[in-house]
Parts: structure tokens; C-alpha cells; sequence
């Protein structure tokens, strides 16, 4: 993929990547927003290390390159600097980044909805006010909504992720489903069974540990684990990033939409969920593998 698609938003750029020479054993996690970015990391972490208590440190160790709060040539020395296999964190759909033929891209997916009523929780929790507009304190209007349907899937709607921005993203990662070095994940595999998540990201990295240090990294990323010690587990924990590193990982459950969208809500997304997706997609997309198998 030589031709990269401009993702540019307030809060990301993915013209960033152009400063990182990508290695042979790097390790993408890409994903849509609150779609389990973080805990795959932690996942990676995990299994780079072989420690259940390794200091993840994920902004630092494991950035998210596209975002631009920090320069991006500080984070290229760093990663350049680094000489341990690395891993990277992205927002931006598979279209939009360097694609190298060895290094392995960790593509993770929720239910739509989950992941929109979860980055609402985030939009509150964070203490600046790039998405106010979209995520309004008290949306007796249901505003917030109607701009997860409306949205784009670039520029500034991209940032605030609605159902478009998604959307996009699933579709870009299928398109390359079928390369070696590109995998698909859903989050509520990723919940009912974490042994079998671990055990298919060592295979794909080629890592393997004794069975009870594998044992132990699943213990320890845990949803209850994570949460009891979100200043180390949550992104620039500890530092002021958001107002509650706890918050962060706010419940780790599905379905908080249901009973919180009117019908006619939902009857607007069904449909456009069923404009730009076949049956079978959206099933996987909502459900993972225990929706319909992709076609």
C-alpha cells in the first residue's frame, strides 16, 4: 500500500508515520477508539516482557504515533532509539498507514454502539474540550447521537469517532484480512476468552512463554486487575492525563446502550449499519465470533 489515504483531524495526523522507519518485528495495534486499544497493548506488553508486573508505560513505550500533543520528531528519536521490539498504537484505519509486508497489525473491534456510549464516558474524563460540541454535558437533545450518525468518516468527525469513522476502519482492515501479518480481534472475544486471546497474539508474534508465566500475564489483564491499578495500566497513567485513571476503565461491559436509545434512534442506525455492511459483516463487527461468520 504505497498510496496512504490523509486521515487529518484536530487532535490526530496520520502524515506522522512518514518520520518512523518501520523494522521487520514491529507490532501495530489499530484500532477505533474505546474498541480495547489499551488492553491489547497491555496484552503486547505482556507478552514482550514475560512479567506480570512490568511497568507497561504504554504512551511512552508503546505510542500512539498519529496524535499530535507531543512533537513528532521527539517521538521518532525515541522510537529509533529503541532497541527492543517495539509496538505502536493508531487510531487511523488500515488505509491510511504504512503497510510493510513483516510486521504484524493487531486490528480490534466493538460493537458500535459499546464503543460510542463507552467514549462518551471519555469525552467527560478527559479535562480538555476538543469534543464538547459533539459530546454536550447534558444532551437532553440527543445531539450526541445524531452527530455519531452524521459524522464523517475524516477530518474532524473522524476524531470524534462516529458510526463513519468506524465503519471505515472495519472495512479497511477486512480489506487485508487475508495477509499473514493482518489480524482482526473483536472485544467480546477478547472477554470470553482471554486465555484463547493471548494464546493467538503469542502465536502471531512468535512468542511463547512457560504455562504458568502465560498464567500470570492473563491474570494481570484482567478488566478487575487493569482497574485496580489504572495509574499503571491506563494510558499516561498517573500523570494528570484524564481527570480518573479509574474512570478509564469506566465497566468493561457490553451492551450500556440497551435501554438508553430511543426507536427511532435505533432505527436509524440499524439502517445504516445495514446500508454499508452485509449481513454477515455486521454481525462480526457487533458480536464477533459469536455473531455470523464473515464472509
Amino acid at each position: 500500500m504505497t498510496e496512504r489515504k490523509l486521515y487529518l483531524g484536530p487532535l490526530t495526523d496520520n502524515r506522522r508515520w512518514d518520520m518512523v522507519d518501520i523494522r521487520p518485528d514491529d507490532v501495530f495495534v489499530v484500532t477505533p477508539p474505546k474498541c480495547g486499544t489499551t488492553w491489547m497493548q497491555t496484552i503486547v506488553a505482556l507478552l514482550f516482557s514475560g512479567d506480570p508486573e512490568v511497568e507497561t508505560e504504554l504512551s511512552v513505550r508503546m505510542p500512539w504515533v498519529d496524535i499530535r500533543i507531543r512533537e513528532m520528531a521527539e517521538v521518532a528519536e525515541r522510537l529509533a532509539a529503541m532497541t527492543h521490539r517495539r509496538s505502536m498504537k493508531s487510531h487511523t484505519p488500515m488505509d491510511g498507514l504504512p503497510l510493510d509486508d513483516q510486521a504484524q497489525y493487531l486490528c480490534v473491534f466493538r460493537h458500535p454502539l459499546d464503543a460510542h456510549f463507552s467514549f462518551r464516558k471519555h469525552a467527560r474524563n478527559i479535562p480538555m474540550s476538543w469534543f464538547d460540541m459533539w459530546y454536550p454535558e447534558n444532551d437532553e437533545e440527543g445531539v450526541t447521537f445524531r452527530r455519531f450518525l452524521d459524522g464523517g468518516a475524516e477530518g474532524f468527525d473522524g476524531d470524534a469517532m462516529p458510526l463513519a469513522h468506524i465503519i471505515q476502519h472495519f472495512k479497511a482492515a477486512s480489506a487485508l484480512a487475508d495477509r499473514p501479518n493482518v489480524s482482526l480481534f473483536h472485544y467480546a472475544d477478547m472477554t470470553r476468552d482471554l486465555p484463547g486471546t493471548f494464546a493467538k497474539v503469542a502465536e502471531l508474534l512468535d512468542i511463547s512463554h512457560p504455562p504458568h508465566v502465560l498464567d500470570q500475564l492473563v491474570q494481570a489483564a484482567t478488566f478487575d486487575n487493569m482497574k485496580a491499578h489504572a495509574a499503571r495500566f491506563a494510558p499516561s497513567g498517573g500523570k494528570g492525563f484524564m481527570k480518573s485513571d479509574s474512570a478509564f476503565f469506566h465497566s468493561g461491559t457490553s451492551g450500556k446502550w440497551d435501554g438508553n436509545l430511543t426507536e427511532k434512534e435505533m432505527r436509524a442506525y440499524d439502517d445504516m449499519m445495514d446500508a454499508h455492511l452485509t449481513p454477515a459483516d455486521r454481525a462480526w463487527l457487533e458480536q464477533g465470533e459469536a455473531g455470523q461468520v464473515r464472509s
